[in-house]
């Protein structure tokens, strides 16, 4: 008995080690590393670090995917450091898109709070999970997997994202492909599409090459 009582005593003493520090929040003025950044000094944290109002107004969804995506990332909320956890809000006009993209860093949950959405991923074995979404239903999407989502309604749509990490990261299929300089004749023979069709993608998304 005694020796589990001083075991279990060991395991008290060494959490309480563990956990001396309730949170990290992000010094934005610092390089941010693999671990992300440093922490302010406990004197600099204000109530203002764990509250971020950026997400209350609708994005403007004039732009080429008719769509607009407001982050709450640790870039702009620095209460959320070291927290694995952040959010965004989707905006998509009638026929709008968030386009074929991946995060690396992160699952995915969405919650459609306005309109219908069609969403969908592919496994790493290409298999196709498609949905058709209406208010109050939620979608996971698997880390590191293509998926997208496309406003499929007659009306403005909007939707609640939360990721498991303060940064995913993001990689959007279509501008990797046509939105730098990797030349056109590599993209044609990696993705079997023909010239005009590269270079109309280009012009469209700013590439070059």
């Amino acid at each position: 008995m005694l020796h589990i009582l001083a075991l279990f005593s060991f395991l008290l003493v060494s959490s309480s080690h563990a956990a001396v520090q309730d949170f990290c929040v992000a010094d934005l003025t610092a390089p941010q590393g693999p671990a992300g950044y440093s922490c302010k000094t406990p004197a600099e944290v204000t109530a203002d670090d764990f509250v971020y109002s950026g997400l209350s107004q609708p994005g403007n969804t004039s732009s080429l995917f008719n769509a607009a995506i407001n982050t709450a990332f640790v870039d702009k909320f620095p209460g959320l450091n070291g927290l694995g956890l952040s959010m965004a809000r989707a905006d998509l006009a009638p026929g709008g898109v968030v386009p074929m993209h991946t995060h690396h860093g992160a699952s995915e949950t969405i919650l459609i709070a306005k309109g219908s959405i069609t969403a969908g991923f592919i496994s790493s074995d290409n298999t196709v999970y498609l949905k058709t979404l209406k208010e109050g239903d939620i979608m996971v999407f698997p880390q590191g997997l293509l998926h997208f989502q496309v406003n499929t309604g007659r009306t403005q749509a909007h939707f609640w994202v939360s990721f498991g990490s303060s940064n995913p990261g993001i990689q959007i299929l279509s501008n990797a492909l046509f939105s730098n300089n990797l030349p056109s004749e590599l993209i044609e023979k990696t993705t079997f599409l023909d010239d005009d069709e590269v270079k109309r993608l280009k012009a469209l998304l700013g590439g070059s090459g």
